[in-house]
């Protein structure tokens, strides 16, 4: 059975060794008495609920797979999800970082950002029944009216009901230009909404009373293509003027999708047979409101692989040093036994490390852009709010993608650790892989991400919030640059900056001629802009740990966290040449092969 420990050291290290979290919240009034020991107070017991609550129900939930009643058309989870959710809204978890108007805690996203980690690592399709609340409920707090958040936002926040979104269609996935959903106004200013939804995430359950549908549809005047896309508010069950819950909408689940991976939790398609909605936003400006629930979402999904990465490499790392086979090549190692551990053959530690260094590296660049959320929403200085506004979106698509590339690449390594033991139900590891792959497709495929950073992100504003990213990594090689100790760490990322730009100006030069130019280095781009990234997170875990190193501290963490700087830039950050030259070949050899695909 596979095992999990919530990774609450790693977490108060990158939290207030590397980024000092707390330093940037004294200075937002509403977050000035968040101290250290109150984020890893709320951490523990979150690790606890967790490992003890929602990742026993992993493996039995994923089983079981929820169960649609065709007549009534209600879902069933998987036993142990209702309990579970309830003792979460007991707990108080589902308020964590939500408004204290609204009956929320008021802590920062930042602690929210790792309690999810946790909670993606123990149980990822349980979690997405309390997770997409969470953009519901940012989208209405941005754009609702008042009587939708005196409304809505109360019970999101208590965890009392729960949301989804309602995007896709048959016919059409991100291209959300092409959709059909109609949405006709009432006389009491309300709207009847008919249309059908396809691979809804949470879209009916029994774990809450009530879910909060946002779900996109046109108007009856609306402009052909996105610009004509508006956003409506479609609970399941219509609440009456005191919240309590009245008749049943016009909305309900006509089957639910048949998955590779996260079983346990019910991706749906949706019926609006002439569901009653209100306007959340302005007329045809739908789009601009479900991009807050969007990229919250995508900020999700990139947490969500790297849950899992975490939980794999826990299971592949104790298994490694438990199973025996052969001898090491360099000579016996456990001569007590008839075989090594395979711990002791290289390229099992090579498997090994990758997951560890992609999650550890995830988990800074995560527990950033929760800190970046913060800025954003709280911090009195307006340049403050921009700049770290500017810097969320840069970042957005390689969390979304970059991570979820990661978790696929490590979830899969660490099921090879077990062998064919990898392949069998039983040990959990499969489980991992499947559930990841979705990682890669939803909330705009990795692809779209791609074109999202390279095209609008990059291009778009001319490199503009690319060079303030590149300003951080300038300074702490200024900083650093002339320490011999720190050298293998910032030699790499101060050559690959440069690399980066050169590589933009040649894109965007080459782009303006032809747009499929973009297309065809988009996605090996992202993947070197994510090393970047990532390279500068590990060179500042470097650079904390040697100093602690130095001071005399003789804590086994900080010579683990250099050794795994050492092999992430030795193993893995190499394939920044290889992918800048295939981002260099152009798109020709792609496009030019209408033989070859005829």
């Amino acid at each position: 059975m596979p095992i999990y420990s919530p990774p609450l050291r790693d977490m108060q290290f990158v939290m207030h060794e590397v980024l000092k979290v707390t330093d940037d919240l004294k200075l937002m009034p509403q977050h000035v008495d968040t101290d250290v020991d109150t984020i890893k107070a709320i951490l523990e017991e979150g690790g606890k609920f967790a490992a003890e609550v929602a990742f026993p129900l992993n493996i039995s939930g994923d089983a079981e797979g929820c169960t649609l009643d065709k007549v009534s058309h209600e879902v069933t989870a998987p036993k142990g999800f209702k309990e579970a959710y309830a003792q979460y809204v007991q707990g108080g978890w589902a308020a964590l970082s939500c408004d204290p108007a609204y009956g929320g805690q008021g802590l920062p996203f930042v602690v929210n950002q790792c309690f999810y980690e946790m909670l993606n690592s123990a149980n990822q399709a349980w979690t997405m029944y309390p997770g997409l609340s969470h953009g519901a409920y940012e989208a209405l707090h941005a754009h609702g009216t008042e009587a939708q958040k005196a409304l809505y936002l109360p019970k999101l926040t208590s965890g009392e009901w729960t949301g989804s979104m309602c995007l896709t269609e048959p016919h059409c996935g991100t291209d959300l230009g092409l959709l059909r959903t109609k949405a006709e106004p009432l006389a009491d200013g309300s709207y009847t909404i008919t249309g059908n939804k396809i691979f809804i995430s949470a879209g009916e359950h029994d774990l809450a009373a009530n879910i909060v549908h946002l779900v996109l549809a046109r108007l009856p005047d609306a402009p052909v293509g996105s610009k004509g896309i508006s956003l409506f508010a479609v609970p399941k069950y219509m609440a009456n003027a005191d919240g309590t819950l009245g008749q049943r909408n016009g909305i309900y689940c006509g089957g639910i999708e048949h998955k590779m991976g996260i079983h346990g939790n019910s991706t749906c398609q949706m019926v609006l047979d002439g569901a009653n909605g209100t306007l959340v936003g302005q007329p045809n400006k739908g789009l601009a409101a479900m991009f807050v629930m969007m990229n919250a979402a995508r900020l999700g999904v990139g947490n969500q692989s790297l849950g899992l990465t975490e939980v794999a490499y826990q299971n592949a790392l104790a298994y490694a040093k438990d199973r025996i086979q052969m001898r090491s090549l360099s000579g016996t190692k456990a001569k007590d036994k008839a075989a090594d551990p395979i711990i002791v053959h290289p390229d099992v530690r090579k498997m090994l490390l990758t997951a560890k260094a992609y999650a550890e590296g995830g988990r800074a660049l995560g527990i950033f852009c929760g800190a970046l959320l913060d800025k954003e929403h709280s911090h009195p200085d307006e340049k403050v709010r921009a700049d770290a506004a500017d810097m969320l979106a840069l970042l957005t698509p390689i969390v979304k993608a970059f991570i979820t590339d990661n978790g696929h690449i490590a979830t899969n390594a660490c099921m090879q650790v077990f062998g064919g033991h990898g392949f069998i139900k039983e040990w959990g590891m499969e489980q991992y892989v499947r559930d990841n792959r979705i990682n890669m497709i939803y909330e705009g495929t990795n692809t779209i991400q791609s074109l999202d950073l390279l095209g609008r992100k990059v291009l778009g504003n001319n490199g503009a919030t690319l060079k303030k990213f590149g300003k951080l990594v300038a300074a702490l090689v200024e900083e650093e640059g002339v320490n011999e100790k720190m050298g293998e760490f910032i030699t790499p990322i101060a050559i690959l900056g440069d690399q980066v730009t050169k590589l933009t100006t040649e894109l965007g030069f080459k782009g303006f001629q032809n747009a499929d130019e973009v297309g065809a280095a988009a996605v090996d781009y992202l993947r070197v802009a994510g090393h970047l990234v990532f390279g500068y997170f590990w060179a500042r875990m470097a650079q904390v740990a040697l100093r602690e190193i130095a001071a005399g501290n003789t804590d086994a963490f900080y010579l683990a966290k250099v050794q795994t700087a050492r092999f992430y830039f030795a193993k893995l950050f190499p394939e920044t040449a290889t992918l800048m030259r295939t981002a260099r070949s152009g798109s020709k050899a792609l496009m030019d092969t209408d033989a070859a695909l005829a």
